[in-house]
This record gives structure tokens, sequence and C-alpha cells, in this order.
């Protein structure tokens, strides 16, 4: 205890993130950043951006960035809010629906900052347990509860839940808001954005941290009808009302205006992935199925952790998470082709 903290300060357990070591070179695969650059016109627009301007504060409406973003998810303007990254729409959400007390409801195994925004603004939560095989079951989430938070694909499982059973979610729980966490969902999955108009409690929140290969920019949106985007706009606005710098701004506009670059990164992320689970299949791994550019993946024989540690001997670094249920599993970012090639040889040197 710190005499000079409050009390949430003393009492919270920060989100912890993947490590990022400073004392050699590794192949990095524990943030599930993308083994791709940005689209070339992305640099070029942030390029552009780069003069006295940059005195001035940025467009705190960021208008550019949410047309483009309308057009590119066939919505409206005033449909779209923009964030510095997922992480803080998620937590600006968490402040404009949920309530103290009345607990909100999200899987067992999910993101884990889920009850850190629980626990920093005093929401009770209940953690709703996953299924054998580590699928959510949507009949599981039509208990009393005051919102749902759903990451679809989940993380850091991978799995991924079919609109159909999204619909069965949001139809069990329309008097609250149903967030669907959309951070991978460019690596197989069909969004939920596309039920949007259809759904006044639906709020579909995606970042650019992932497919669009712009992590180093902290770009998230969110997509609902307008009642819940003005919600998020008076939270917004309380805190800090230039989220989103002019580079990113600028960055994010250009990345949505690109699609084919999307489609490019993505099929490439897709193929590599199919791949490296076959060859870990061949070497006593089971694979929890993907819709993301991670593979949660569990050998036969040897720990989690003992793998992780002579991983990371080797200079190979993913992610272990020592829980209850997983402390057996590793999630394993997919880098490039040549990357992925050298864990696997180093895997085949641990296991023999």
């Amino acid at each position: 205890m710190n005499k000079y903290w409050s009390n949430i300060t003393n009492q919270i357990e920060p989100y912890v993130c993947g490590e990022q070591p400073q004392d050699k070179k590794y192949i990095k695969l524990n943030t599930n950043e993308s083994p791709y650059g940005p689209s070339p016109k992305v640099i070029e627009a942030i390029n552009k951006c780069t003069n006295d301007d940059l005195r001035l504060y940025p467009d705190p409406n960021c208008q550019r960035l949410k047309s483009a973003a309308a057009k590119y998810y066939n919505l409206k303007a005033d449909q779209i809010f923009v964030g510095n990254g997922s992480d803080e729409v998620l937590a600006f959400s968490f402040l404009a629906f949920f309530n103290p007390d009345n607990p909100i409801i999200f899987p067992d195994i999910s993101y884990s900052f889920y009850p850190v925004y629980g626990e920093l603004y005093n929401i009770n939560y209940k953690q709703i347990p996953l299924s054998e095989d580590f699928s959510i079951t949507p009949e599981d989430y039509s208990c009393e509860n005051g919102g749902v938070v759903i990451p679809n694909p989940n993380a850091p499982t991978g799995r991924y839940l079919e609109i159909k059973e999204i619909k069965k979610i949001l139809d069990s729980n329309i008097e609250k808001v149903v967030i669907i966490d959309e951070a991978y969902i460019d690596f197989g999955g069909e969004s939920a954005v596309s039920i949007v108009n259809d759904y006044p409690n639906l709020l579909v929140i995606q970042t650019m941290s992932k497919s669009r290969c712009l992590a180093g920019m902290r770009i998230g949106i969110a997509m609902g009808q307008k009642h819940l985007i003005d919600a998020l706009e008076r939270i917004k606005n309380s805190f800090n009302s230039y989220t989103v710098d002019r580079l990113a701004a600028a960055a994010g506009e250009a990345a949505l205006l690109d699609k084919q670059y999307l489609k490019e990164c993505t099929s490439k992320i897709i193929n590599t992935r199919e791949n490296v689970i076959n060859q870990l299949k061949e070497l006593d791994f089971d694979i929890i199925p993907s819709k993301t550019n991670f593979i949660f993946a569990k050998h036969r024989k040897v720990s989690g952790n003992e793998l992780f540690m002579k991983l990371k001997e080797k200079a190979v670094l993913v992610r272990h998470f020592n829980k209850p249920r997983i402390k057996d599993y590793l999630r394993i970012t997919i880098g490039s082709d040549h990357d992925m090639k050298m864990v696997i040889e180093r895997l085949k040197e641990i296991l023999s």
C-alpha cells in the first residue's frame, strides 16, 4: 500500500502487455502485430501531414476519418466513433453503457482488459465459462445482466462465433448494450457491422492495429446506431477532446481507402497460419480452430510454461497465460513465412 495512492490505485491489478525486451534480437510473436508494414498510401498520407500544421490541434471530431470509415462499412458518419486504439474505445464504452450495481457479463477466457476496466470503474461483472472446446454458448448470455462484452473472434483462443449466434445474444439482451469486440475479424470472420442497423443495442469495436498493420498509430473504431455513438462522444469529451492526432487520423483514412492492400496482407497471414497449423499438428500439438492472426496451441506432452521458456532461450517470444484451463497453451502470433519457418525449426530442436 502506498499512502499517496488512491484506493483504486492501491487495489487495481493493471493489464499486462506482452513483453517488449530490448536486450537482444527476438523473433517476436507475442503481441499479435502484423509482420507487414502499412500500406504505402498510409506512409504517403503521413508524410503529407509532417508540416507546420502540427502546431495546430487535430480535428476533435475526426470527420475525414469517420467519413472514410462510414463509406467502407456502408454506414453514416454519425454511426462512427474513433479513439486512441480500441482499448481506449472499450474503456469509454464501459463508462458510457454499464452501471456499477448491475453486473455485466463476458467470457471467463477472453481479453484480460475486460476485468481490469470492471475493477477500474467499480463495475460488477460475471465471467461466463467457455465450453470444453473453448467455444461461446449463446444461451449462457440470456441471464439477467447489465450488459454483454463478447470478443469475436475470441482472444486468446482464436475461436469465431457465427453471426446467427451473435443475433441470439442480441435478441436475448435487447434492453442492454452488447459489445462485439472484433479486433481480429478481418482474418476469416464476418463482421457484425452488417447488422448494426437492425439492433439498437449493438456496438461493434474494431482496431487498425492488426489487419491494417498500424499498431504504432493507435486507432480504434466503434460502430453502432447514433444514440450509442452520442454516448461515447459525451464520455470522450469529458476526458480529452483530441484523442486522435493528425498523423493517426491521416493514416487511418488512407488505410481504409486502400482495400486491396488489406486483402493482400490478410490473405498472406491466413495462408501462413494454415501452413503453420499443419506443421504444428505434425509435431503433436493440439490446435484451437483460429480465425485470427495467431494460433492457440497445446503440446500433448510438454507443458506450456516449459515450451515458453525454452523458446525464449532460443530467441523466440510467444505468449503464455499461466491461468486455469489454458496454462498449457501458447498463443503464437503469425509472423512472416521466414519467421514461422524458424519457429518450427526451433520447436523441433526443443521437442527432440
